[in-house]
């Protein structure tokens, strides 16, 4: 990779889709509109990374709190959720983009977990943007998970307690075997993480966005892309260490 893409597009880019509702309740109409409507956004954004060069993109689709919501609208998302892993994923397999997604796949239904799993299987082999999608998904969840994951083969005798660490972790965690996100993006002007890729974000940058999800497109992500171009990322280091001022 370049050092123009490495220090000025992120590799990854994660996502909080918010503001689907409001967007509609703006234009009188329901709250299922506007999730169309974001459909419509995760299309152009995709069209985006693809374009900046950006290595993988994860989409926060719906949480593991979202079941909260009324029943009426969780049934609807769900018929939006089938649908599209049935329609969309031919045309991200024709665009060589690979689909993934992580979550606690149980809590679906039969039919959407089988539509998963062939849509993963579809675009298995595609080396284009790495596409994943977060469903049923919590942070929380997620080290809990893992840390069971591995809790399950001390039990079992195939690993030591203190050999467990930072890195044995993040290979068994959600989005292991992929660069940890780079910039983070969230719409509608909320400012918080709700329970997104708690580990992963440990040295990510965020970027806050006024527009609602249906209305973030193209032009927008170039503009996030473009504040996070002008950011200097230390990791812990001063910046003079970074810009090889001093010695490490």
């Amino acid at each position: 990779m370049d050092s123009k893409k490495q220090n000025n597009i992120p590799r990854h880019i994660a996502i909080i889709m918010d503001g689907n509702n409001r967007w509609a309740k703006k234009r009188f109409l329901p709250g299922i509109a506007g999730h169309k409507a974001g459909a419509d956004a995760v299309r152009a954004v995709i069209r985006g990374c693809v374009d900046q060069g950006v290595d993988v993109l994860t989409l926060f689709a719906f949480s593991s709190e979202n079941w909260q919501r009324p029943q009426k609208e969780v049934n609807a998302l769900m018929e939006l959720f089938l649908i599209s892993l049935r329609r969309e994923v031919k045309k991200l397999h024709k665009y060589n983009i690979r689909l993934r997604i992580i979550g606690d796949k149980a809590g679906f239904s039969p039919e959407i977990q089988q539509a998963i799993a062939d849509a993963e299987a579809l675009t298995q082999g595609n080396s284009g943007l790495q596409l994943n999608v977060a469903a049923n998904y919590g942070g929380r969840w997620d080290i809990v998970h893992t840390a069971q994951l591995l809790a399950q083969q001390v039990a079992d005798g195939v690993l030591k307690p203190e050999e467990i660490t930072e890195t044995l972790f993040n290979q068994n965690i959600s989005l292991g075997d992929l660069p940890p996100p780079d910039l983070c993006i969230r719409t509608a002007g909320e400012q918080r993480i709700s329970n997104y890729l708690l580990w992963q974000f440990a040295y990510s940058e965020f970027y806050y966005s006024p527009l609602l999800w249906p209305d973030f497109k193209e032009q927008a992500l170039a503009e996030a892309i473009e504040d996070f171009a002008g950011r200097q990322r230390r990791f812990g280091k001063t910046s003079e260490q970074v810009e090889g001022k001093a010695d490490a």
